[in-house]
């Protein structure tokens, strides 16, 4: 049995709000493809008041605005990335090239190359996402992506000195101080100033995400991305007032952020409603958590954990966080999640901002196919094939031309009846002479 003390409204995909972003995006990205840099600065002007000589920051200037950012800080960003890049080794280490002799004179062989140049996107706007820097560009840097180029927003025409210290310091080989549709379009197209690049990284608002779908397949992506969610799964041993404040920390992030609680106890789901009543008073950041409680946040009573893991799995939320007894349990019994955080002592906004895992993570149900950003995203898996042994080539060679006509393919059936010819002496009874 479910039972609902808060739930929200369906939501519908296909808004005026959608389609008006749609529009917009589809309009700037084909201005840009049309006037290149002219277009980047008309509309770097009209929405952000921004138009310098050069969007793209000198080493000289990267260098004074490093030099404004308190020295507490740049030490923690520091500290931040090197949790970020060991994770990220860790990661690459685990990928391995192989070739494998499959039988004799046949090798088969895979590597792992990455992609050689990305481009990272940083918000700015009310919340500069300093810590994106980490996840785009050290990871990529880890993966071995030659160029990386990265754009983050001006603020209320103000340089976002600590996010450009983080890119610089993440190892990003070009920084431009530039935002939105416009900036997404020049990297995924290239203009006369910027490069174009292969790929495309980091999270952004409604244009920036619609802007990276409508030119997935022009360049790749990490992935789809929407409104931050986080998923409490909690059983009555769970602290209701950690539970609320653990919720409201993802509800900030945007007033159309899911936050949901998913208990076995409807003592503790009631309890977590009024804690959360309370904090809201005076949350500073009540403007975006209040509408995004209100409009999507859920608390939802489940008989079992069992039961809890199930329905959690439908949502396939971007974070997950595991408040009971036995949190382990969740890996066993989960398995559509962005992120999984584990017991009272992890929040998802160590996941955000300090432990080192990557916070670039689906959402909108992606997590029943994908997984989030890491350095296999900035990696091209491909194979090679060699048959060195001139019997194996003459088998292959027959087998190939009779699976081949099976599918009517005559072309390929004779590249195979070539080689069982000039390695088997089997006739070519199709050449004439």
């Amino acid at each position: 049995m479910v039972n609902y003390l808060k739930a929200s409204p369906p939501a519908n995909k296909d808004t005026e709000c959608g389609r008006s972003v749609r529009d917009t995006v589809a309009g700037i990205i084909e201005d840009v493809r049309a006037r290149g840099d002219d277009a980047v600065r008309e509309y770097s002007e009209r929405f952000d008041n921004w138009s310098p000589e050069s969007f793209k920051l000198t080493p000289d200037e990267i260098e004074r605005i490093i030099a404004t950012v308190p020295d507490q800080a740049l030490s923690d960003i520091k500290t931040v990335q090197d949790r970020v890049r060991a994770f990220a080794v860790h990661q690459r280490n685990s990928l391995s090239d192989f070739e494998v002799e499959t039988e004799p004179g046949v090798f088969l062989g895979q590597k792992n190359i990455p992609v050689s140049s990305a481009g990272a996107y940083v918000p700015g706007s009310r919340y500069p996402l300093v810590a994106s820097a980490h996840m785009t560009v050290v990871t990529a840097k880890v993966a071995g992506v030659e160029r990386v180029t990265a754009c983050t927003p001006p603020i209320r025409g103000e340089v976002p000195a600590a996010t450009v210290a983080a890119l610089h310091l993440a190892g990003a080989d070009e920084i431009l101080l530039l935002g939105g549709t416009q900036a997404v379009a020049a990297l995924a197209i290239g203009t006369e100033s910027i490069g174009k690049v292969d790929m495309l990284a980091g999270p952004g608002n409604a244009y920036v995400a619609e802007a990276k779908r409508q030119l997935y397949g022009e360049v790749g992506i990490d992935l789809f991305a929407g409104p931050t969610e986080v998923l409490i799964i909690a059983d009555k041993h769970a602290d209701p007032f950690l539970v609320a404040v653990d919720l409201l920390s993802q509800a900030e992030h945007g007033p159309d952020s899911p936050a949901v609680l998913v208990t076995t106890s409807s003592t503790l789901g009631r309890r977590v409603i009024d804690e959360i009543d309370k904090l809201l008073v005076d949350m500073p950041t009540a403007d975006f958590a209040e509408p995004a409680w209100r409009n999507h946040g859920e608390v939802v009573v489940v008989e079992t954990l069992d039961a809890a893991y199930r329905l959690a799995d439908r949502y396939a939320s971007e974070h997950v966080q595991i408040l009971t007894r036995n949190p382990r349990e969740a890996l066993e019994k989960m398995r559509n999640y962005g992120a999984l955080f584990l017991g009272e002592g992890t929040c998802v906004s160590y996941g955000d901002k300090v432990i080192g895992t990557n916070h670039t993570l689906p959402t909108r149900g992606a997590a029943n196919y994908t997984g989030g950003l890491w350095v296999g995203k900035y990696l091209k898996t491909v194979t090679y094939q060699e048959v060195t042994n001139p019997d194996a080539s003459a088998a292959l060679g027959t087998l190939c031309g009779r699976a081949a006509r099976v599918e009517s393919f005559e072309g390929h059936a004779r590249s195979g009846d070539v080689r069982a010819h000039k390695f088997g002496g089997v006739e070519l009874p199709w050449v004439r002479g």
